[in-house]
């Protein structure tokens, strides 16, 4: 059994797009620039993006944060985008999620231009993914993808079973580990699949993106298979500082043993989110997907 160090990968990676950086300023470019939205106050929220701005820093990037309080209208953060959109100095930004619930998730989503996108939510990068055609893909999934290729683990011709059908995970990283040059035969499992754990048992390669603590457990696993945790759940701990720790989709100490290759949580995918923001920004700065 091999963990798979997400830590590892993405500081390898940070170094590549870096050194990216730099030649592309050398060349007489400006630095890539990203902006983030904040609304409100979320805890996670403000965690996650204050990582965003520290990786930025670290390649090279120019990023600014808009913090805007809670009460913020939807109109308003409609506007907001709409001069982000057409602002020449901006390559690409993102609206951090989730959103107070007076706001439309979807309509904001959709408020973005595809080409600034970076966070590759908008439909017409969906739409531009699910085709085969060059896109700026969604951070988890892209990162799950670095992961399988920095381990040279083999997916053409295996049995690929994702359980979870989010638009953020599940079905992107179905769709695209289906493609030509992945060649997985896909199977995408949710809450209404029969025989669910014979199901995932048959999975080569299972990618648990659902959000339920311990879910997977050793019996839903063969012997040999790569397993992908996505999940990352807070619970209640007497054992930590914090009074809680974080747990994935899978039960990771009675799974292990049965895997050929398994992330841990934390420090498998998670780390691979942000660097897939950089590799998108970087893309948006060069023009790289729309010309």
């Amino acid at each position: 059994m091999q963990i798979i160090d997400g830590k590892e990968v993405a500081a390898n990676l940070r170094k590549e797009i870096a050194a990216e950086v730099e030649q592309w300023v050398a060349s007489g470019h400006r630095r890539p620039h990203l902006v983030a939205i904040l609304v409100g106050n979320d805890g996670a929220s403000q965690t996650y993006v204050g990582h965003k701005e520290k990786c930025c820093g670290e390649v090279g990037f120019r990023s600014t944060v808009l913090r805007l309080p809670e009460e913020t209208t939807e109109e308003s953060l409609l506007q907001e985008i709409a001069r982000l959109n057409v602002d020449p100095e901006v390559d690409g930004f993102i609206v951090q999620l989730p959103l107070p619930k007076h706001i439309s998730e979807q309509k904001v989503i959709e408020a973005i231009d595809p080409k600034k996108d970076v966070d590759g939510f908008h439909p017409v990068n969906t739409g531009r993914m699910i085709s085969g055609l060059p896109a700026y893909l969604p951070a988890t999934p892209d990162g799950i993808l670095e992961l399988l290729k920095y381990y040279k683990i083999e997916t053409s011709g295996r049995h690929c079973v994702v359980i979870g059908r989010s638009n953020i995970v599940g079905r992107p990283i179905a769709n695209l580990l289906s493609q030509k040059g992945w060649d997985c035969t896909v199977t995408l499992c949710h809450s209404r699949t029969k025989d669910l754990k014979d199901v995932v048992r048959s999975g080569d390669i299972v990618i648990a993106a659902l959000g339920k603590a311990e879910f997977v457990t050793a019996d839903m696993v063969k012997e040999g298979a790569v397993i992908v945790d996505v999940g990352i759940t807070r619970v209640p701990s007497n054992k930590t500082k914090s009074g809680w720790k974080l747990l994935g989709d899978v039960k990771f100490d009675e799974v292990a043993p049965k895997c050929s290759y398994i992330t841990p949580v934390p420090g498998g995918v998670g780390p691979m989110t942000i660097i897939s923001l950089m590799k998108n920004t970087l893309k948006a700065a060069r023009k790289e997907i729309y010309k």
